[in-house]
């Protein structure tokens, strides 16, 4: 009888690459998510049917419950990068995932895979951060043979990073602020997270923490960089002190408050400006890729395939830079 996997966010950034990947591995996927009828497009990943997005709510034991019935496997990709209403950090990441790794663990499931973040630490100065670490103590009291995947920041064509500040660039003249250009990432291609994940969900490897950082470490400012050579812009980047990122991010909470979250702060909050104050890169002593036997792939041969649409001619700006090296005659 083919194989049942459950996964919790399935729908989001990294939960379709993986849910992707187990459809190709022939197991039938659950995708569990709180807006099935906006989660439609993971269906064509496999067979008629082989792949369905169920209604679920992590932060309620009935519908985490219902959504594992008959699996063999569980991942949960469930995470908030801002808070609005009841899916706060405490909630969704701190909450949920114990939620999860308890009801596997009552429920017998075989194989559990959480999706956490580097810098997860129970003594962060980020809400964030701490509560990424709470829920790791969570799933590992709950469920101690589970795998933990702690990606650096993921990087992919539906990605909210190199997006972001590539489409502030194009709409931006001239300058391109940001916060904490000094500070180290270690970016990683989510399909890499998902080929992690995959792993294991059906290898016997070693549980506990993997910390998934890509070939490449450089501060944002670098990264920047990098991000308008390939959208082939010209901007100043201007360093923001920390101070001042504070100052804005509590002036944009302010609004979110001010218009009872009609305006939702996904620019900058102080939770990621305290965030942005640690390195986001590889411990010298954590499991790895080397670990997974996997070979992390460079950003190089990922970004040029999804940030040309932020060029000045889009996709023409490749022949309108060839056309230059033509002499006229």
């Amino acid at each position: 009888m083919t194989k049942l996997v459950t996964i919790y966010g399935g729908a989001g950034f990294v939960g379709r690459y993986i849910a992707r990947r187990m459809a190709k591995e022939g197991w039938r996927v659950r995708v569990a998510v709180r807006r099935p009828n906006e989660s439609l497009h993971v269906k064509p990943y496999g067979a008629v049917g082989q792949v369905e997005p169920i209604f679920c709510n992590i932060r309620d034991d009935v519908s985490v419950r219902a959504a594992m019935q008959g699996a063999d496997a569980v991942v949960n990709c469930v995470g908030v990068l801002t808070q609005r209403g009841r899916n706060s950090f405490a909630a969704v990441q701190a909450e949920g995932a114990e939620r999860v790794a308890r009801i596997a663990s009552e429920e017998g499931i075989g194989r559990l895979v959480h999706i956490s973040a580097i810098g997860a630490d129970a003594q962060a100065a980020s809400e964030y951060a701490r509560t990424k670490a709470l829920g790791e103590e969570g799933v590992l009291k709950a469920f101690p043979k589970a795998v933990i995947l702690r990606p650096s920041v993921m990087f992919g064509s539906e990605d909210d990073f190199f997006n972001r500040f590539a489409n502030m660039a194009a709409k931006t003249p001239f300058v391109l602020p940001i916060v904490g250009g000094e500070t180290k990432f270690q970016p990683v291609y989510v399909d890499d997270v998902a080929r992690a994940a995959v792993k294991g969900t059906l290898e016997d490897i070693e549980p506990g923490i993997y910390e998934l950082g890509g070939p490449d470490v450089a501060t944002l400012r670098e990264l920047m960089q990098e991000m308008l050579h390939e959208i082939r812009r010209k901007r100043l980047l201007v360093n923001l002190p920390f101070w001042v990122g504070h100052i804005m991010g509590a002036m944009f909470g302010l609004a979110q408050v001010a218009t009872g979250g009609l305006f939702h702060n996904s620019v900058l909050t102080r939770d990621q400006v305290r965030n942005l104050r640690v390195d986001n890169i590889v411990s010298d002593d954590a499991k790895t890729f080397a670990d997974l036997d996997i070979t992390p792939t460079n950003m190089g041969a990922v970004l040029p395939d999804y940030l040309w649409i932020y060029r000045p001619t889009g996709q023409f700006e490749a022949i309108r830079e060839s056309a230059k090296g033509l002499r006229s005659h």
